[in-house]
């Protein structure tokens, strides 16, 4: 994947916007390259648990991705596609009415090494005023304080761009991203309904809004992303895979939940 700086930020070599080309159709993946490799973690993606609440999620210590995006802009399509499976994450028929945060473990079933986590789309008009403001309080919350959250996958539809709400959505965790805390990870969607040249301007017009997101510190990429032609799947599949957890902590959180619920059976049966 190639690397650029927006023009309004310094030089660096681990916190650039990270754009790639834009090809017709993506090309075929040859066998047992780190690119098949982080396909096959994506895909061992599954379901963890559902959570109304900041409080209702768990407490772990593995690192924690969350999925963002308007309601329209392919979100759960992105996520079922990166895991390749039709209804991991859910669509609702009505954008917008899912107001849950949706946890998924990825990697060795007995000790996962990373939680995807599917946060509510936001900007459906069609939801009650006071629905709106009760998840844009848990979702600047999560942003802000999650301790164990490393890295934003953000949905941004290729052909609109960045909207007011996508920028509102950024100033939660603008700090973290500025200092390096957490990683940010654009994803332009449907980028399969532009042509070449609508897919570059697309990109430059990204670049340009994240420029003042972009520091020394930060770690910020962009991908051209199409979950019809699957194109820019294998490079989200590559740098999650980055992001997640070494053996010996995968481990030790895997033998810390297990200990968890023994107690927890133990006290059951106490009762």
């Amino acid at each position: 994947m190639t690397r650029q700086t927006p023009p309004s930020a310094k030089p660096k070599r681990n916190a650039s916007v990270k754009p790639t080309s834009a090809p017709a159709q993506a090309p075929a993946t040859p066998a047992n390259t780190p690119e098949k490799e982080a396909l096959g973690w994506a895909h061992s993606a599954r379901f963890l648990t559902t959570a109304a609440q900041l409080h209702h999620l768990p407490t772990t210590e593995l690192p924690e991705v969350a999925f963002v995006g308007r309601s329209n802009a392919g979100k759960s399509t992105a996520i079922n596609t990166l895991a390749s499976q039709r209804q991991l994450a859910f669509a609702s028929k009505t954008p917008g009415r899912t107001q849950h945060i949706n946890l998924f473990s990825v990697g060795p079933k007995g000790a996962p090494n990373q939680i995807w986590a599917d946060l509510p789309g936001y900007g459906y008009a069609a939801v009650e005023r006071e629905a709106k403001l009760r998840w844009q309080k848990v979702m600047a919350d999560y942003l802000d304080v999650r301790r164990n959250l490393v890295g934003v996958v953000h949905m941004i539809d290729s052909r609109h761009g960045f909207t007011d709400l996508d920028l509102q959505l950024l100033e939660f965790v603008k700090r973290r991203i500025r200092s390096g805390e957490v990683k940010l990870l654009v994803l332009l969607t449907k980028s399969d309904k532009l042509n070449r040249k609508e897919a570059a301007e697309s990109m430059r017009a990204a670049q340009a809004q994240l420029a003042e997101v972009v520091t020394d510190e930060s770690d910020v990429g962009i991908v051209l992303f199409s979950a019809l032609k699957k194109v820019g799947v294998d490079d989200v599949a590559m740098a999650l895979k980055e992001w997640t957890a070494s053996d010996e902590l995968a481990q030790s959180c895997a033998l810390a939940a297990q200990q968890a619920l023994q107690e927890a059976e133990e006290d059951r049966l106490g009762e």
